[in-house]
């Protein structure tokens, strides 16, 4: 009994932990009714979806939300946004409800719905950006007429066993429970309007729930060391020794079923879907590498490459969140967007995306190569901190659409040449080469 009770204990722990993000500690998505008007057998309410992650995004086919109804609720009518199913409304013989099921799933409409079916911040397709890149795109909201309440007076429960899938599993959401209710501004802020009440409930995110395996790996090298460190073997999983499919290999779908060519996902069976991806050792999905290109007298030059080995799954509005204690210093990066994040460690945080219609989706692999986008990142160095010592010229942690990525051991790190602890920059190489050639041609001379 008590062991029984120590794996439960010990294994909701996993769960929390899992779900805590230090480096976005206040990650989650935020669900809120805000019911602002009565009808005659319920009431209108406006329900609003907000990411507070700030680098986990919804891609397409995007998010997902169900819950199950205390009473005897019909949906009456919707607007940005639509039930999945009607359900059986056959005693209702003249006006009939939008969805009369006990526990309805409700998808965001398409960018071309009709104006009469829009409503504000809605209609994107599911899609929310990340707090951290677009915060204007980072919610969306819709309308619903709830009734079959009975007369009044009358004023309903929260819905029970909130669900989010954005667009895949790993989400896990709390009760909606009662909060003091929505303020908005009119009369340019000078009037305050309250709705009649507010629920809400938290979100949050457990990569465990979400995946069965880990779905990026990082791979280092360096200018000083010929060696590349690759991802450690099986870091995603391990590759069947019987495969003989040509360099194709299957692994379990991240982080949901691929788009059907018709972009239709509807029907995806998230548990149990497999993606084709490239036969390696690593068995990612995704590999970030980490190369340190050139060392200057007061910088030195990082070029960062992301690399997509699916066969079928492009990456639209990817981002790679990397902590290293040289992104405090003044980074300029050159074909990616960033920004710097302030998660209160004393290793700085910095997020990259791509540029609007130059490298913001990441393709998938194909015959002709492997997908991939890069751009080159120039560091300036601390004097005070500067050193190869240690991993220093490497990252501490780097994500992939807020997914965690299988770094190298420490001791597995390019090492330094001969054991040395700095090393000179390259302009000091230089003049090196410089007196060996000259004492070379000098030698020339005198034989």
């Amino acid at each position: 009994m008590n062991m029984s009770h120590h794996h439960i204990d010990s294994h909701m722990l996993l769960l929390v932990s899992d779900c805590y993000d230090p480096l976005d500690p206040n990650g989650n998505f935020t669900i809120i009714f805000d019911t602002y008007d009565w009808t005659d057998d319920g009431y209108l309410a406006k329900v609003t979806i907000q990411n507070l992650f700030q680098y986990r995004h919804v891609d397409k086919p995007g998010w997902q939300i169900g819950w199950i109804w205390q009473e005897n609720e019909v949906i009456w009518s919707m607007n940005g946004a639509f039930a999945t199913e009607q359900g059986n409304c056959s005693n209702y013989k003249t006006d009939i409800p939008h969805s009369c099921k006990k526990d309805p799933e409700i998808l965001d409409l398409m960018p071309d719905a009709s104006s009469d079916n829009k409503s504000e911040d809605c209609c994107r397709s599911g899609v929310l950006d990340a707090l951290a890149i677009n915060p204007s795109k980072s919610f969306s909201s819709f309308g619903i007429k709830v009734g079959n309440l009975g007369g009044a007076p009358f004023s309903g429960y929260p819905p029970l066993n909130l669900t989010l899938n954005a667009p895949g599993p790993g989400y896990t959401c709390g009760p909606l429970r009662s909060v003091d209710p929505t303020v908005s501004l009119d009369f340019g802020g000078r009037r305050h309007r309250q709705v009649f009440r507010t629920w809400k409930a938290i979100c949050t995110y457990s990569s465990f729930l979400a995946s069965e395996t880990p779905v990026c790996c990082v791979s280092l090298s360096s200018f000083y060391n010929p060696e590349i460190t690759s991802c450690p073997k099986c870091s995603c999983g391990c590759r069947e020794v019987t495969d003989k499919n040509f360099g194709t290999c299957l692994r379990p779908a991240y982080p949901f079923p691929a788009m059907s060519l018709t972009g239709d996902n509807s029907g995806a069976n998230f548990m149990g879907a497999q993606d084709p991806v490239k036969c390696t050792d690593h068995m990612c999905p995704i590999r970030v590498h980490w190369h340190v290109k050139t060392s200057y007298v007061d910088h030195w030059r990082i070029k960062l490459t992301i690399t997509n080995y699916n066969y079928q799954r492009n990456f639209s509005n990817w981002n790679v969140l990397v902590q290293h204690p040289g992104l405090s210093m003044n980074p300029i990066t050159y074909s990616f967007n960033s920004t710097l994040l302030q998660p209160g460690f004393r290793d700085a945080v910095a997020l990259f995306w791509g540029i609007a219609f130059v490298n913001e989706e990441l393709i998938a692999t194909d015959e002709d190569g492997v997908g991939s986008v890069s751009t080159e990142i120039l560091l300036e160095k601390d004097s005070e901190s500067f050193t190869f010592k240690n991993g220093w010229a490497f990252p501490r942690r780097v994500y992939f659409n807020g997914e965690n990525c299988e770094m190298p051991l420490p001791d597995t790190f390019p090492m330094l040449p001969n054991g040395t602890s700095k090393t000179q920059p390259t302009t000091h190489w230089f003049f090196l080469l410089l007196i060996f050639l000259i004492s070379q041609t000098l030698l020339l001379h005198a034989l």
